[in-house]
């Protein structure tokens, strides 16, 4: 298993710590429910070291990656990220990832840690020959303070000024003397910052945001605030055997070519969808779960679930069968221990989260 630069202060913290990803990885400190409030309420910073990180560069960069790419590159500006799937031929969901355009022929792109060397060898098997590439996953540290408090914190770490940064926008920017990256795409839904530096700094950047307030929280944290935005996780929402049309997330399949846009487009490829539900009570649904009508007719299965602090009771995501995803149907989730009713949802299923807000207004 691998660590992250950070796994020695998990340790200090007394983390509870497990794998995920190939990494030993931080799942709670003090509490989930506590971290996953601290998120929305407060501050809290999350090690996502663990994550991939690749640059790409050269005259035909942009058109290599809108080859690869589900959604569009040519339309966004410098200094943008965009959210979207590495398909294979069949359009299944190989990773979905976050591009950031660096400059006109220049590129950064984000991935998930349980699949980034398979990532890049699909990609860099799908460039041209004088696209230039590298793999800086190990080079690259990334943490993520997220919640209403974090601009300020933020604001007082960096050297630079931060407000101006657009949701799914980032800048650089300086801190402790050092150039460091700051993005706004997030993944609890709350306003807040990814930071991208060198391991050595992301050391100090840890302890300086501890010191300023934030409360350090783990992946089961994150979990619960992905799953109340209905936020996909990739193993569980998203993988090979999944159409990448069935996720609901149109906004990240641009209207082009691109691999595997043809199996996503065929019929068919709508024939389920991603779904929100609201389960009553605090009992959850876990993954591969069966979900089945009032009079029992399967029609899809559950992909996560679990009790929202947010929200007071448990919520799921799943795929349902075209027909039988009409909000506010009713529907049973087979368990072990016994059916659970639940009301089909849109998402997000959580509505007050800052994420796209102004950041002026939470300095």
């Amino acid at each position: 298993m691998k660590r992250t630069p950070l796994y020695n202060k998990h340790l200090a913290l007394n983390a509870k710590i497990a794998s995920f990803g190939g990494y030993e990885m931080p799942i709670q400190y003090k509490s989930i429910v506590f971290e996953h409030n601290a998120t929305r309420q407060a501050a809290s910073i999350f090690d996502t070291c663990h994550m991939g990180e690749f640059s790409f560069c050269g005259p035909n960069a942009l058109g290599d990656l809108e080859r690869v790419l589900s959604s569009p590159v040519g339309s966004m500006k410098i200094g943008q990220c965009r959210y979207g799937f590495i398909c294979n031929e069949a359009g299944g969901v190989i990773d979905d990832q976050i591009l950031y355009r660096m400059g006109e022929n220049e590129f950064f792109m984000v991935v998930n840690a349980s699949t980034e060397s398979n990532d890049f060898h699909w990609i860099s098997d799908h460039l041209s020959r004088d696209t230039i590439t590298e793999n800086l996953s190990a080079q690259t540290a990334k943490i993520d303070l997220q919640g209403p408090a974090s601009p300020k914190i933020c604001a007082k770490l960096m050297e630079e000024p931060i407000g101006k940064i657009p949701y799914y926008h980032f800048t650089h920017n300086r801190y402790r003397g050092e150039r460091v990256l700051l993005s706004r795409t997030g993944y609890t839904g709350e306003i807040g910052f990814e930071f991208y530096s060198t391991p050595e700094l992301a050391l100090k950047f840890w302890d300086d945001c501890l010191a300023a307030g934030a409360v350090p929280a783990g992946l089961g944290a994150r979990d619960t605030l992905r799953l109340e935005m209905g936020y996909p996780l990739y193993g569980h929402e998203l993988d090979e055997a999944t159409n990448a049309a069935w996720s609901g997330f149109t906004r990240a399949l641009g209207e082009k070519a691109f691999i595997g846009s043809g199996a996503i487009r065929a019929e068919g490829g709508r024939a389920y969808r991603l779904c929100g539900l609201l389960i009553d009570g605090r009992r959850t649904a876990h993954s591969g779960n069966v979900i089945t009508t009032p009079a029992g007719e399967e029609v899809g299965r559950i992909t996560s679930g679990s009790f929202s602090p947010s929200l007071g009771h448990a919520i799921a995501l799943g795929y349902l069968r075209d027909g039988y995803q009409q909000v506010g149907a009713v529907v049973s989730i087979t368990t072990d221990r016994g059916a659970l009713q639940a009301t089909i949802s849109e998402t997000p299923l959580y509505r007050k989260a800052s994420g796209r807000a102004d950041i002026e207004n939470y300095l």
